[in-house]
């Protein structure tokens, strides 16, 4: 039975060495892999050339399958291939190809060739299936390079050495990877068993433990760890954990890294918009005061532990985020399956503002403030057009093509998550990133709905 054959290309402004490089650097699978597609990487050895063996862990339905893959017909600057040797299909072989169109363009070309299971059977039933999802996947595969191509082609720069906290959660698992692939060096920081062979390096801020001497003659740290403000319920005792977790270990960092021989130039550290706390419809910039919500006292305090890193003249900036559309976690990834089943509907009345931020924009503007001198202090990561709730839920309903008919009930969501819905859910804030449009990001996902579509894979 013939093999079936899947090709798509995209024009690409970079350099075809800047093109393949981008894919034979670590973390390329991790970043371009769709977030509707969720895999475990259980070992890859080798990068992309000849020999070199992806073994990884997906589901097909409700159905656990592993899929192991070899890297052959490696040709620098040109291609290399993927092929099956156990997994889901009955034929598998990816070929990777980078062409040049000039000095500054080029183009990359998939051709994959497959073979379903079950032979004509499965051909005749899944056939159609399989080719959409594939079209749903590479279209996501190329936007993310086109966008992190061009990125890295704004800011040009050496090769930095760069510590991140928190980079197995959902912002550092993606940043470490972007970062990897744009030619810097990533030094993680984690409480479990340290691995200096894989980057790998341990400090505990609970204990207050973190050896200077792991963070000498870094160019950068980003701080990301924290208690999950939304993780649970908030009781008095789960108050003070997100209060000190967002503090203590932001204050051991920053006094860490004064005190260092060689100190890195800068400290981005996350931050929230929830500063503003709940503010009606009041248009919010960086200048505009702190409310006076529990968050709003967390934000604070996270953000006045960073002080002794700028007192010893460390540029620090305080990334102030909104809720980030992704669905590796978050507010989206939470609300999708009723959504999904047709009973999402508008919180309360609906009127309250949200500021939101694509979780690509998320890691495009930690970049332009790891590169650009001009910004220090707070700087709201956030889109430039905010949306009420009602909104927001109409967009996501139209965008899944399902009902939004329903309100939830302000007293239910009370109940069930107590003081928790009154900040996160029912608080209104209208933020606007006046620093980072200032200083010239360019956000790739402006308004709400296209950004939906991009990571929902549900792009028209």
């Amino acid at each position: 039975m013939a093999n079936s054959i899947f090709e798509t290309s995209v024009e690409v402004s970079a350099p075809v060495q800047a093109l393949f490089d981008y894919h034979e650097r670590p973390g390329a699978f991790l970043r371009i892999n769709p977030p509707w597609e969720p895999v475990e990487v259980v070992e890859h050895t080798g990068g992309i050339r000849d020999g070199a063996r992806v073994d990884i862990r997906l589901n097909i339905g409700p159905v656990p399958v592993r899929w192991l893959l070899t890297h052959q017909n490696y040709q620098h600057g040109v291609q290399f291939e993927d092929q099956q040797v156990r997994g889901p299909f009955a034929f598998w072989r990816h070929t990777h190809r980078t062409e040049p169109l000039d000095d500054t363009h080029s183009r990359l070309i998939d051709h994959i060739e497959y073979r379903l299971p079950m032979g004509v059977l499965g051909k005749t039933f899944g056939g159609a299936f399989a080719r959409a999802k594939l079209r749903r996947m590479f279209t996501y595969r190329h936007a993310v390079t086109l966008h992190d191509l061009h990125t890295q082609r704004r800011y040009p720069q050496t090769p930095l050495r760069i510590a991140i906290t928190g980079a197995s959660g959902l912002i550092g698992t993606q940043l470490a990877a972007f970062l990897s692939i744009s030619g810097h060096e990533v030094l993680r920081l984690v409480r479990g068993v340290s691995n200096p062979a894989r980057g790998k390096s341990p400090w505990n801020p609970t204990q207050g433990r973190l050896d200077p001497a792991q963070l000498e003659g870094l160019d950068a740290v980003i701080h990301l760890a924290g208690e999950d403000i939304a993780g649970q319920r908030w009781t008095p005792a789960q108050k003070q954990r997100i209060l000190e977790s967002r503090s203590q270990g932001t204050r051991l960092l920053a006094e860490t890294l004064a005190q260092l021989q060689q100190p890195p130039h800068v400290l981005l550290s996350a931050s929230a918009v929830g500063y503003y706390g709940d503010r009606d419809a009041e248009i919010l910039t960086e200048d505009s005061p702190p409310g006076d919500l529990f968050v709003s006292e967390v934000v604070r305090a996270w953000e006045d532990a960073t002080q002794p890193a700028r007192d010893a003249g460390i540029r620090v900036v305080n990334l102030r985020m909104g809720t980030v559309l992704a669905l590796q976690g978050g507010a989206l990834a939470r609300m999708l399956l009723p959504f999904q089943l047709g009973t999402g509907g508008t919180l309360g009345n609906g009127r309250q503002w949200m500021s939101w931020i694509s979780l690509d924009d998320v890691l495009g503007a930690f970049y332009h403030a790891l590169m650009t001198e001009a910004l220090s202090g707070p700087v709201n990561v956030v889109a430039p057009a905010p949306v009420t709730n009602q909104e927001y839920t109409r967009t996501l309903g139209r965008v899944l093509a399902r009902p939004t008919l329903i309100p939830i009930p302000p007293l239910a969501l009370r109940v069930l998550y107590g003081e928790l819905a009154n900040e996160l859910l029912f608080a209104s804030t209208r933020a606007l990133p006046h620093h980072l449009e200032a200083t010239g990001y360019q956000f790739r996902h402006r308004e709400l709905e296209p950004a939906l579509r991009h990571v929902l894979g549900r792009v028209k």
